[in-house]
């Protein structure tokens, strides 16, 4: 058995199934040599079951994190500090020589040759060609390395918080000290649109050996229709929309079919569909939690199922969906508004509205007769006494008899109107005029002398009667 051995590193469930497909990958591509993967405590044991069919070692070892939260931030990948756990690699001392793959890693060819290369041996990254990428590496095990590797974390750190800065850092003369350790570009191409001159992609494409899904976008958490057995690429991945989808046939070649409930995380709800079927529920459930994920890693598809159009179409159907009766709270059956539409609440608000304006009508019509009657009387009330007052010097104010004798004038004319008098009036009276109060008449008894004003009231009543007479 070769001595040589593909490894990689898996730290839960749904990150194992990216190292399941890439197991795959590398049978596809015909690989003479062994696989070899190393898990940490937090896979569970139906995932490890699945591991040990497609790999020739599963190895457990414990997790070692950087606890540089600073410079973790700084990359914005919180997630990376477990990735320490990658130095466990050189602690394989059953093997000669190995070639460390990332779980995000597709091999599209045949790259047994990587073996013939020393260590340190790596691709450059992208975003800084000075410095080798730690997804594709090639390396010797040495328990000695490892100690010296993790001797080093303890008093320098790394300068991006994850394995790759430290890596550069123990391996700090890579860039210059031998130019056969810098793996050509093929060997780690990076997918993501951001990360990749695109011309290049599309000329060099045919000769790429290994894909590298770096950032946070992993193929596991695109969206995938079961029933058509499609990827949903974003538009940034567009470019590398067929390899995607390669993922995603192995997947359902090799890979579903051996998931099972037992397992955490996306392991376990891809275990619930059913490949070239009708949706299911399970189904939609899934895609649900796929575009979450997506959105909220910052990947929409903003040319594909997120472009406006659809956006607004959702929020259309939304906004026209009408409650069903049956749907309706039953703690809430007293509030009849939960189970009508907004047309049948108006049309109920507009017959109520119907029904209570002639109630309206008659108020407003009885109202104001009422008014014109009292006004009528005021103004009558007001004029009389105009035509019959004479001011007397030396009396009491002429008013005051004056109202007394219109009152009971019009009082003898028209016993209705001393009905009205005699009550309450709310209205205010004009000034002098006093109220009228009862018992008061024109015409005083003759034996009542309990005060001048009666006696000055009668005298003039008697003047006022002789003038009419002459």
């Amino acid at each position: 058995m070769s001595k040589f051995a593909w490894v990689t590193l898996t730290t839960n469930d749904t990150y194992s199934l990216g190292a399941l497909v890439l197991a795959h990958s590398l049978k596809r591509a015909n690989t003479a040599h062994q696989l070899a993967v190393l898990v940490t405590p937090t896979v569970s044991e139906a995932m490890r079951d699945r591991l040990k069919d497609v790999y020739n070692v599963v190895q457990e070892v414990n997790v070692l994190d950087s606890q540089d939260a600073a410079n973790l931030a700084l990359l914005a990948r919180p997630e990376l500090g477990v990735t320490f756990t990658k130095l466990h690699c050189w602690r394989l001392t059953q093997f000669e020589k190995c070639v460390f793959l990332d779980a995000d890693t597709l091999v599209l060819q045949n790259c047994d040759e990587l073996f013939e290369r020393e260590e340190l041996s790596a691709a450059p990254d992208v975003s800084w060609p000075d410095c080798f990428n730690s997804g594709v590496f090639v390396f010797k095990p040495s328990a000695e390395t490892f100690g010296q590797i993790t001797e080093f974390a303890v008093k320098n750190g790394s300068f991006d918080g994850g394995d790759q800065g430290l890596l550069n850092q123990f391996f700090a003369d890579w860039a210059t000290a031998d130019i056969k350790k810098h793996l050509p570009f093929v060997y780690n191409v990076t997918a993501y649109a951001s990360y990749c001159y695109l011309p290049a992609f599309k000329q060099f494409r045919d000769k790429i050996k290994i894909l590298h899904f770096a950032g946070k976008l992993k193929p596991w958490l695109i969206q995938f229709n079961s029933e058509t057995k499609t990827a949903s690429v974003s538009s940034d991945y567009a470019h590398a929309q067929d390899l995607i989808q390669l993922w995603w046939n192995i997947f359902c070649d090799n890979v579903i079919q051996s998931l099972s409930t037992d397992m955490a995380g996306l392991a376990g709800a891809l275990s619930q569909l059913k490949i070239g079927q009708q949706r299911t529920t399970e189904q939609e459930a899934y895609e649900n939690l796929m575009r979450r994920q997506c959105w909220e890693s910052g990947q929409i598809d903003y040319s594909g199922a997120d472009s406006f159009d659809n956006i607004w179409k959702k929020i259309t159907q939304t906004l026209e969906k009408k409650p069903d009766a049956d749907q309706t709270d039953n703690d809430n059956d007293s509030d009849t508004a939960n189970t009508l539409s907004q047309k049948q609440l108006l049309t109920e608000v507009e017959e109520e509205l119907k029904k209570s304006l002639p109630q309206h009508a008659e108020i407003k019509a009885s109202t104001n007769k009422e008014l014109q009657k009292k006004v009528l009387a005021q103004t009558a009330q007001q004029a009389q006494p105009a035509q019959l007052d004479q001011p007397r010097p030396n009396k009491l104010p002429a008013n005051a008899s004056s109202a007394a004798d219109a009152t009971s004038s019009h009082s003898k004319q028209n016993p209705q109107r001393r009905s009205q008098e005699s009550q309450p009036e709310t209205k205010p009276k004009p000034k002098p005029e006093p109220q009228p109060q009862q018992p008061q008449h024109i015409t005083l008894p003759a034996g009542n002398r309990n005060g001048s004003g009666s006696s000055n009231v009668s005298k003039n009543g008697k003047q006022r009667a002789g003038r009419k007479l002459k």
